[in-house]
């Protein structure tokens, strides 16, 4: 198949342009032109790039056909932020694909009210980003469902992997905690430690993104949560990352505003919002209908991540 991936130099597009190398597709893959891969690859020798800054060409109507343009047989859009970019999207593409795969996010649940989360879940999403995501996905499944377009929503959990700094056991993307639990200090935690987050690997969220291709028929007016296998309590993330130091975590407990006060300030806001989310999802769906089996653990995932950091000299 020929592949548009929109988006494809960032942290999914990363792994995910190589799989579909990998896999005999040719590709296209749309970016502004302001970022590399996070790796390089051989495989970028096989890629055409396209530079397209997709708001300006938005704005003048020229986006859609510029992507339907390279005659596509399937789409994956990594970077549709708002129902407007989706539809215009569509409108271009519509009889002229076989799919079109977008990325969403576990954060069009909101809070949850059950654990673990899955599809079938009421959304009641919090905030702008959540919102116009689920606004997204409601859009997308209607053309499915009504209009007969081919399209799914895959909706990542907190994606990490070497090269950025991941979501940590404080709630937020201060690596400084890891650097308290790798030197055995004291480490400051909301309430008992026990609000969740649930990473996933980038190879796992390429490797999802890849099995819509082989598994279309199932993918098609489908939505999936891509995570890894279980959530990490805050308190089991920071004693599983310490226990990988070979220390023991050193922990305090303390009433959410008290928390809050021992955050950076640029922090807080991030801190809060996970804290809120509380993020527990369920995989099986998507290990059910597309196959995807999630090669890492939450805690491999952020190991990997927190590695890179050390060997770059990020963090000490």
């Amino acid at each position: 198949m020929h592949v548009v991936v929109i988006g494809g130099t960032g942290h999914i597009g990363t792994y995910l342009v190589p799989r579909l190398v990998r896999a005999g597709h040719s590709l296209s893959v749309i970016s502004r032109g302001q970022s590399t891969p996070y790796h390089d690859h051989p495989a970028w020798k096989e890629v055409r790039r396209v530079t397209i800054d997709r708001q300006a060409a938005e704005r003048d109507g020229s986006f859609g056909p510029a992507v339907a343009a390279l005659q596509p047989d399937a789409v994956m859009d990594l970077t549709c932020f708002t129902p407007e970019s989706a539809a215009h999207l569509v409108d271009a593409l519509r009889g002229r694909v076989q799919l079109l795969a977008h990325c969403g996010t576990v954060w069009i649940h909101g809070y949850p009210t059950v654990t673990p989360v899955n599809e079938d879940t009421p959304r009641r999403p919090i905030g702008e980003y959540g919102t116009l995501k689920s606004q997204i996905e409601t859009y997308l499944m209607d053309q499915a469902h009504r209009n007969g377009f081919p399209v799914t929503a895959l909706h990542p959990g907190h994606i990490v992997g070497p090269g950025w700094a991941p979501v940590g056991p404080t709630a937020c993307h201060d690596i400084q905690s890891f650097g308290r639990l790798m030197r055995a200090e004291e480490v400051a935690l909301p309430n008992l430690g026990l609000e969740t987050v649930h990473h996933v690997h980038a190879d796992d969220v390429a490797q999802a993104f890849e099995k819509t291709l082989t598994h279309w028929k199932a993918a098609v007016g489908e939505s999936f949560l891509v995570v890894s296998e279980a959530a990490l309590t805050l308190r089991g993330f920071a004693e599983g990352m310490a226990a990988w130091f070979g220390q023991e975590a050193h922990l305090r407990f303390l009433p959410v505003e008290e928390w809050l006060a021992t955050l950076p300030a640029e922090f807080v806001e991030g801190g809060m919002s996970h804290l809120v989310h509380s993020t527990n999802c369920s995989p099986a769906k998507a290990m059910r209908l597309l196959e995807y089996r999630p090669r890492y653990t939450s805690l491999q995932a952020v190991q990997e991540s927190v590695g890179w950091l050390i060997d770059h000299g990020k963090l000490a």
